[in-house]
């Protein structure tokens, strides 16, 4: 049996990584990590206390040694920066994807392997595969509406092979059965929300309390002002709500088009398939990671399913591999493709990889 610290942030899927874990015979040690308490004042519901509360609560309802893990000066350096960097300069980054790679399974992991654990258990939907004693792979969990492994693409071999997903077996109803089993204190708690580790609070508020507004005109396709935007960084591609134009025509609406940092101006447009940029077949993908064995040939092109966001269907493309790039031609074009984002390769159920939409090239005009 395996020496496992188990990363309890205060919810049931991790409270039950940890009681399965037990039950299987492993030596259990629980850990909350500390990233963010949020004490510059952003408005917004930051419930660490709560979750570290609970996360401690779990661990004695387990009988498990239970540890407080203060990574709040790593989180800073290696999320939130790059996350502030992001949008000031014009992407949208994805903390959520980043965080995996950099905390849980960065520092965290680091820190478990330093205090002689073989590996870092998390309550992630997904699931892994050893293929031999020196590579493993991850599925996608067996919950096909909670199923997390995207969040997991940019993951370096190393990290896999120290990671274990307890629940990416079961569906999200057995997971709070076996809460209910164990008489888990989280076995009703409402599952989180927010960015990471953040918290709920609003990725608008987060970003005007870091970055000052810069404002200016929203234009439509025409170039015609139509109203005025509050900064750039405040706005993402295909973003129907919450730019503060309203639609002159009934049962129609404006999408955010294109961002132009020159000008300091949002573009919008009609939200439907023959608006111009707002959907796009090519793109390139920089910053690759492979999960499971190398399969970014060197050269060439090869075909799989690309997922273009955690709420999207994998889409079938042909992937082409240009030095350290890749490029994809989806063989649908994609709504509101982002710079910035997270694009995950997969062959099937298993993730190949993953890397950063670095541009885009969108359609002219897509036909409906």
């Amino acid at each position: 049996m395996a020496r496992i610290l188990v990363g309890l942030s205060g919810g049931v899927d991790s409270s039950v990584a940890a009681a399965l874990l037990l039950e299987q015979g492993h030596d259990v040690v629980g850990a909350y990590m500390k990233n963010w308490i949020n004490d510059e004042g952003i408005p917004g519901d930051c419930p660490w206390e709560e979750d570290l509360e609970d996360a401690s609560s779990v661990a004695e309802a387990l009988g498990v040694e239970f540890r407080v893990v203060d990574l709040i000066d790593q989180y800073r350096e290696r999320i939130v920066d790059y996350l502030l960097e992001g949008y000031q300069s014009g992407v949208t980054p994805n903390p959520d994807v980043l965080c995996n790679r950099e905390m849980k399974f960065g520092v965290f992991l680091d820190y478990a392997l330093s205090q002689g654990f073989e590996a870092v258990a998390t309550g992630h939907y997904a699931r892994k595969r050893e293929l031999d004693d020196e590579t493993a792979v991850i599925l996608r969990g067996a919950d096909p509406n909670k199923d997390q492994s995207y969040f997991l693409a940019l993951m370096t071999q190393h990290q896999i092979r120290h990671a274990l997903f307890p629940v990416g077996e079961m569906l999200k109803p057995q997971v709070r059965e076996v809460a209910e089993r164990f008489a888990l204190p989280t076995a009703k708690k409402k599952d989180s929300q927010g960015i990471c580790f953040i918290g709920n609070i609003k990725m608008s508020e987060f970003l005007r309390h870091h970055v000052p507004d810069s404002p200016g005109n929203i234009v439509d396709l025409s170039g015609e002002v139509v109203g005025r935007h509050q900064g750039l960084h405040l706005y993402t591609l295909g973003q129907r709500k919450g730019h503060g134009v309203a639609s002159p025509r009934e049962g129609m609406a404006y999408v955010v088009v294109a961002k132009e940092p020159a000008r300091n101006e949002l573009v919008v447009g009609w939200d439907e398939r023959t608006t111009p940029g707002l959907y796009a077949r090519v793109c390139t993908v920089t910053s690759l990671s492979c999960a499971g064995r190398e399969f970014l040939p060197q050269s060439g092109k090869f075909r799989c399913s690309v997922q273009p966001r955690y709420r999207s269907q994998a889409e079938s493309a042909q992937v082409e591999r240009l030095e350290n790039q890749l490029k994809v031609h989806f063989d649908r074009a994609q709504r509101a493709l982002t710079p910035g984002q997270v694009c995950a390769f997969y062959d099937g159920g298993q993730l190949l990889g993953g890397g950063i939409f670095e541009s885009i090239s969108p359609d002219a005009v897509q036909q409906a």
